[in-house]
């Protein structure tokens, strides 16, 4: 049974969520502040939380950076902030999944699972350094070659650090910030279009229908996800 530790100073979004997750067999505890959320992750690991940033103690971005000094478990972030710049601060912060309220509970749940899936490590030790296989494609990462349809795919150096940073976090979101500072410099961090570029070289060489990506997934205004 997994533990889910709800973060929220409304009560009716928390009798809600704990309603519906226990009725899901989790085990659910709760906190209405900040300074009890990161209480109860020392003394009580979950394997989840789902954090709201309003907090009455403290900004919500500042709970997922205290967790993340000690620990990688997931974060979903569930806020009625919806910027861009609100979102891609609790990502770079440590967030792993955002969701805007007012919410649907089909979709939360369905993320919450993602993400407690996510929390198995995302790689092997065999794929670490060795092949990925997407099914479509694969990708040999001690090699640093793509193979499809039995033929190697040929990718410029910056189209294949973008797609390694990817393969690495499968079904994780990663920002668009991080993607821009690990693939192309520390000083670059808006430079979004060279994003939209270079994936869509990427979705036309290895998406089977490109213009509905299967493998690398945007999530608008935050970053892209690869699934396998």
């Amino acid at each position: 049974m997994h533990r889910v530790l709800v973060v929220d100073d409304e009560p009716q979004i928390v009798r809600a969520l704990v309603i519906n997750l226990r009725a899901r067999q989790y085990e659910v505890d709760a906190a209405t502040d900040g300074a009890a959320a990161l209480q109860h992750v020392v003394e009580r690991p979950p394997d989840v939380v789902v954090l709201d940033l309003g907090l009455p103690d403290m900004d919500g971005v500042d709970v997922i950076r205290g967790i993340r000094r000690w620990t990688r478990i997931p974060i979903l972030v569930l806020s009625a902030r919806q910027t861009s710049d609100e979102k891609v601060e609790a990502l770079d912060a440590g967030a792993d999944d955002y969701v805007t309220k007012p919410f649907g509970m089909d979709e939360l749940l369905a993320r919450l699972r993602a993400a407690v899936r996510r929390a198995e490590p995302a790689l092997s030790p065999a794929e670490e350094t060795g092949v990925i296989d997407a099914g479509d494609f694969s990708v040999d990462l001690g090699a640093k070659k793509v193979h499809r349809d039995g033929q190697d795919v040929r990718l410029t150096p910056t189209e294949w650090h973008l797609l390694e940073v990817l393969v690495r976090n499968p079904g994780r979101l990663v920002s668009q910030k991080q993607l821009l500072r690990e693939v192309w410099g520390p000083s670059y961090g808006t430079e979004t279009n060279y994003l939209r570029v270079y994936m869509a070289q990427l979705r036309r060489k290895l998406e089977p229908d490109p213009s509905h990506p299967r493998h690398f997934v945007t999530e608008p205004g935050m970053g892209y996800r690869f699934e396998r």
